[in-house]
């Protein structure tokens, strides 16, 4: 049988599309439903909030860093076991990696899951209107199934019969629900949008107020009959044979920073390490005193180690230890907060200076404004970890910090890399590379180029 499922979309951002996905999440998984949740986009803080509620890891599903065929895969192989999927859009439902086009967008996983659309409209202020917009966005691309309306923000009974009305009068999709302005909990938020959850700033209480919310306010079965109209998904034709792992993948043990300060990975990228031979050991660089023995490989994800400087640079031991494992020739692997810990130091907003692991030589600072947001295509000008010269990956950078001084761009230094990002004509040169030693503000998606999985390995066994 097919995973029952439903997008949860927008008209666009703040509508929202967070608190409503949390909450029928929540709601559901309370009532015992496997639920299995999905964002999309490159996002890492909504998958936290929506594994936290579902109880199962978060999947993002993203038509720009991957494909089609392997959004379908991903999408079976983690709803084997679920209920329902709920799929959490990013944006408005039409916006993407392109606005000419729909590419990376929550109407292009909408088409490739055939799953039914609940659009989230802001209805404060509007009555007849609201019919206008929702005409408009399901007639841009007719094919997409926009199955219900949520109206969020809303007013009196009053206001929301008189937006069903305008609804029904224009022959558009029903209004589902009319949610009224300030039902829904506050969810917690700070210069990079919304924290990353944790049981400390989103409690049970917070999650049973969202859902208690929604309940009250939500017809809960007709949205569950309504994702169990989705017909069969069928898989596209596409190169699923090069995704899949070796027979007898090359056993290797792979450290993974992994707490408070370093948590951004996305999940698949962690199982495909796994399924090509990696023992992912987590340990944390906050709380560990000394790395795990025995390590191939270490692995430093994003995260905020900004907000956990002063007691990063009192672990002396396991700086002493990364220091010494990088020294060795081993490989490291560092993304965006990872690279700031591999750093000399950080300048932190308060005007502090935190003394950090020293092995890239050069020191970061925090800025009060975003340094960076957006797609990005990496081609490599050199050998390195993830390929040969001339392979490209695909990923996405999202920082407040940047280097201080000039990036090292000398022996035994190169930047490996030549960024060329959506938004922008120029092409920069990046990826900090001295031997095996690779960091970058790049959170690059390994499914775009699934080759860069076994060089990885292979790097890692040839340095053993």
């Amino acid at each position: 049988m097919p995973c029952a499922r439903v997008v949860i979309a927008g008209t666009h951002s703040g509508v929202g599309k967070t608190s409503l996905a949390l909450a029928l999440v929540h709601a559901l998984t309370r009532r015992g439903v496997r639920v299995q949740a999905f964002k999309v986009g490159p996002d890492f803080l909504d998958p936290s909030y929506l594994a936290l509620a579902s109880k199962r890891p978060c999947y993002n599903l993203d038509g720009w860093m991957t494909s089609h065929e392997y959004v379908v895969r991903l999408f079976a192989k983690a709803t084997a076991d679920a209920d329902v999927a709920i799929v959490e859009g990013v944006m408005g439902l039409f916006d993407g990696a392109d606005p000419r086009t729909n590419e990376g967008s929550t109407a292009e996983i909408a088409r490739w899951l055939d799953a039914p659309v609940l659009l989230a409209v802001n209805a404060h202020g509007a009555a007849r209107s609201l019919a206008a917009t929702v005409k408009g966005f399901c007639e841009f691309e007719p094919a997409l199934q926009v199955a219900g309306i949520i109206a969020n923000h809303a007013g009196s009974a009053r206001h929301a019969q008189w937006l069903s009305d305008s609804l029904n009068s224009a022959g558009l999709p029903k209004l589902v629900a009319a949610i009224p302005r300030g039902a829904f909990p506050s969810l917690p938020s700070r210069h990079l949008g919304l924290v990353t959850a944790d049981r400390d700033n989103l409690t049970a209480g917070v999650l049973d107020a969202l859902a208690d919310a929604l309940e009250k306010h939500v017809p809960l079965d007709e949205i569950t009959q309504l994702a169990a109209s989705a017909p069969p998904l069928l898989r596209p034709a596409g190169t699923e044979a090069a995704a899949r792992a070796p027979e007898s993948p090359q056993r290797v043990k792979v450290g993974v920073a992994h707490d408070k300060a370093f948590h951004f990975y996305y999940p698949d990228n962690l199982e495909a390490l796994e399924a090509h031979g990696c023992e992912l050991v987590r340990f944390s660089p906050l709380a560990d005193r000394r790395l795990p023995s025995d390590l191939n490989a270490l692995y430093l994800g994003g995260g905020y180690p900004e907000e956990h400087a002063a007691a990063l640079a009192g672990n002396k031991g396991m700086l002493a230890d990364i220091r010494d494992f990088a020294a060795g020739g081993l490989p490291v692997y560092a993304e965006c907060g990872g690279l700031m810990y591999l750093a000399e130091g950080l300048h932190t907003l308060d005007g502090r200076r935190h003394t950090l692991a020293g092995v890239l030589p050069v020191w970061t600072r925090m800025l009060p404004r975003r340094k960076a947001l957006g797609y990005v295509e990496v081609t490599l000008t050199e050998d390195a970890l993830w390929g040969a010269r001339g392979a490209t990956l695909r990923g996405h950078e999202f920082h407040y910090s940047e280097l201080l001084g000039e990036p090292p761009d000398a022996a035994p230094w190169r930047k490996a890399f030549a960024l060329t990002y959506r938004r922008a004509e120029d092409v920069a040169k990046e990826g900090f590379q001295n031997g095996s030693i690779l960091a970058t503000y790049v959170h690059a998606h390994f499914a775009s180029r699934p080759d860069a999985v076994r060089s990885f390995v292979a790097h890692c066994g040839a340095a053993s």
